[in-house]
This record gives C-alpha cells, sequence and structure tokens, in this order.
C-alpha cells in the first residue's frame, strides 16, 4: 500500500512540475511559423505603455484590417500595411509598430511577424 502510495504521488509530480513551469514561460500562439517571444527590454514596457497609445492616438496612426485575429506569431501582409519606427523614448527596439484590427502591435520587420501585442 506505502508503495501504491508514492507511485502516485511520484507521477503526480512529475505531470505537476511540467505544467507549473509551461504556465512561467511566455509563449505566443503560432500562426504561420514557431512562436515568438519579446524579451521585457526589447518591447513596449508596462509602465510605457498607456503613453505609447496615447501617441497612437495622437499621431492618428491608420488601421489596417486583416482577416486572421491579431496574436503574437501572426505573419501580416507585405502589401498594404505601413511599419513605424518605435520612437526612442519608449526605449531602443528592433522591432516596427503599427495598428491592426484596433490593436498596436510591434512586428519584426524582415518576416512581419507580430512579436508583441501592446495592451
Amino acid at each position: 500500500m506505502r508503495n501504491r502510495i508514492l507511485a502516485v504521488a511520484a507521477v503526480a509530480a512529475a505531470i505537476t512540475v511540467p505544467a507549473v513551469a509551461a504556465q512561467a514561460q511566455t509563449v505566443g500562439v503560432v500562426r504561420g511559423g514557431p512562436p515568438v517571444a519579446v524579451e521585457d527590454d526589447e518591447g513596449i514596457a508596462i509602465e510605457q505603455r498607456p503613453a505609447f497609445r496615447e501617441y497612437i492616438v495622437r499621431e492618428r496612426v491608420p488601421n489596417y484590417t486583416v482577416p486572421d485575429r491579431v496574436v503574437v506569431g501572426t505573419v501580416l501582409p507585405d502589401a498594404g500595411v505601413t511599419y513605424y519606427d518605435v520612437p526612442q523614448r519608449f526605449g531602443a527596439t528592433p522591432y516596427r509598430y503599427t495598428v491592426v484590427n484596433g490593436e498596436t502591435v510591434l512586428v519584426e520587420p524582415r518576416s512581419r511577424r507580430i512579436v508583441q501585442v501592446v495592451e
């Protein structure tokens, strides 16, 4: 009986550890390629997001409509979408931004893959 309890406990621990580790990771939805995770120092920092959204409204950045959901990992079309440089005051980043389906997104310029949805 004791061996059975230990075996059940070991199985439960083996199942729980990967699930907890997976919850702690930053992942994107896969759509057309591997998921992309943005390091905190490369995207728009949480404390900068309200000011960045205000900047987008002030600049009257046009909204583009695409049929797919706007999620990390989605590749945007190469025609019909304009990508803009992120101003230095929001942090140095290798990415560009645009507004798609009403969502402000950071995009890796060469692949046009969404790397951050700025919420």
